[in-house]
């Protein structure tokens, strides 16, 4: 299967999670399933990854789901009563899922308290922790952030969903870019830039800053689009929250199905 297919079949999976529940939380799960492809598709065994933007639960499960790790019967399930598949992720049965997120700020506390446990174990595991731009506005971030540059965590990898919109407004009219490459650097972290929704570069700008044993502790600044593959939905905040129709659903999957090149039979 090439990226593109990979790509616009995930859309299409969180879209009908999404309708099928009625629920919010569909433009954010567009904006990250891509990053969320170039990490779990690839790592290895002993690596972890945390979903710290835990709102974007459905990327989270329909990937897993495709690897493998939740049955499709189960996916049927999500935002049920009885469920395992919660809104947000929990640590309710599946091992790709260690940690509950959604209160943002804790993803990436997290996840550098594993660098570090890896770093004592003194194993060649890498912590990936995946964060919104609008979380990094939390104080939690920063402590954990200090923390990781001053014990030299050099295998935690962040990567920041920065599609410019978080809760209430664009990030830049909240508290400002706080996702910016400068911040991060003057800092102390190792930080590189690309597109979020090019797999290719994705992958090749993880490998890069993982190849590079310095001390310090790895940023990836993603610029995307929330509701990347639906038009209707591109960077627009409304979409941060609100269901879809019956007839908004139907126009949402033929558009991916146009973006991604996906045949509809």
């Amino acid at each position: 299967m090439s990226f593109e297919v990979l790509q616009g079949k995930l859309r299409t999976r969180i879209l009908e999670l999404h309708h099928m529940a009625n629920s919010g939380h569909i433009g954010c799960s567009l904006s990250c399933i891509d990053i969320m492809i170039s990490i779990l598709c690839a790592k290895n065994e002993g690596d972890t990854f945390i979903l710290s933007k835990g709102h974007a639960a459905t990327a989270l499960y329909t990937i897993l789901s495709e690897l493998g790790e939740i049955p499709m019967e189960v996916m049927d399930t999500f935002y049920k009563n009885a469920t395992t598949l919660p809104a947000h992720p929990a640590p309710l049965k599946y091992k790709a899922i260690p940690f509950a997120t959604g209160s943002l700020g804790h993803g990436l506390p997290l996840a550098t308290g594993i660098a570090k446990a890896n770093k004592l174990k003194k194993n060649n595991h890498t912590s990936f922790v995946l964060m919104s731009d609008g979380e990094t506005n939390e104080g939690t971030t920063w402590e954990a952030a200090h923390f990781a540059v001053a014990n030299k965590l050099d295998n935690l990898l962040i990567v920041v969903d920065k599609n410019g919109l978080q809760g209430f407004g664009n990030t830049l009219e909240v508290l400002g870019d706080t996702a910016a490459a400068a911040v991060w650097t003057a800092i102390g972290f190792d930080v590189e830039t690309c597109d979020g929704h090019h797999l290719k570069s994705l992958m090749e700008t993880k490998a890069e800053l993982l190849s590079r044993k310095n001390g310090k502790p790895k940023l990836i600044i993603a610029n995307t689009i929330k509701g990347k593959g639906v038009d209707f939905m591109e960077g627009r905040l409304e979409w941060h929250y609100l269901p879809m129709g019956e007839n908004l659903y139907q126009k949402a999957v033929e558009a991916v199905r146009s973006a991604y090149s996906i045949d509809s039979n």
